[in-house]
């Protein structure tokens, strides 16, 4: 069973410096139909102007991934952390127990596009943590590619597995889902067909009771894909 989670059905928040599309209910964007999927608790797709950004502000007991499109974002957090992100790097911060930080774009030209992921842990309480990891566009092409999980270059806390695939038009990749596992995919650039069902950029969709993912690309396109118990 699949259920589509149209682009433009997304809750939507335009200020000067931000746009932002919330696939779940996220600030004070609320839907009752759409709170989570299963650990998958935030997909958030924000456009962020020039120079600007979210100062510094707490979060806790949560994995948060942040994948970006175009641009870069710069990081600092309260552990001593800075670092600038860029497209192909997966940054990942475990909340855990507490923690402070602000994200920027530091161009004075060019909007930042990024996709910023919440997955609820498996516990709470957790030692703080920053990482952030390369993957080179080779690692990603052509087959749906494990970047976080449990056992995963990024490792988060949580029975959830995040695969990224790019393809170029025509092109195929499969993922096998366990028994009693479901996964979102959710489309970032180009156009697919996710098990028959068109997909276009910013889409996503539940995937329940099927055993196997199948995507291909009408066009080159990049998604990402959620495998969670």
């Amino acid at each position: 069973m699949i259920q589509v989670r149209a682009s433009n059905e997304r809750g939507h928040n335009k200020l000067s410096w931000l746009d932002s599309r919330f696939t779940f209910s996220f600030d004070q964007y609320y839907d009752p139909e759409h709170m989570q999927f299963r650990s998958l608790r935030v997909l958030n797709e924000d456009i962020i102007a020039p120079g600007q950004g979210f100062g510094m502000h707490p979060h806790r007991d949560m994995e948060i991934l942040t994948w970006i499109l175009d641009g870069a974002l710069e990081h600092r957090d309260s552990m001593g952390t800075g670092a600038v992100i860029r497209p192909g790097e997966l940054q990942h911060m475990t909340a855990g127990s507490g923690i402070l930080h602000s994200e920027f774009n530091p161009s004075p030209k060019d909007s930042t596009h990024l996709l910023q992921i919440w997955i609820v842990p498996d516990r709470k309480n957790l030692k703080p943590q920053y990482e952030q990891l390369t993957f080179p566009d080779k690692d990603l092409r052509g087959k749906f590619h494990l970047v976080a999980g449990p056992e995963a270059p990024v490792n988060i806390h949580q029975d959830a597995n995040l695969y990224i695939a790019r393809l170029d038009e025509g092109e195929q990749a499969k993922h096998l889902l366990g028994a009693g596992r479901s996964a979102w995919m959710q489309v970032s650039h180009g156009t697919v067909a996710v098990n028959g069902t068109k997909l276009k950029a910013g889409d996503g969709a539940a995937i329940s009771e099927e055993s196997e993912v199948r995507v291909e690309a009408a066009t080159p396109s990049e998604v990402l894909l959620f495998d969670l118990a």
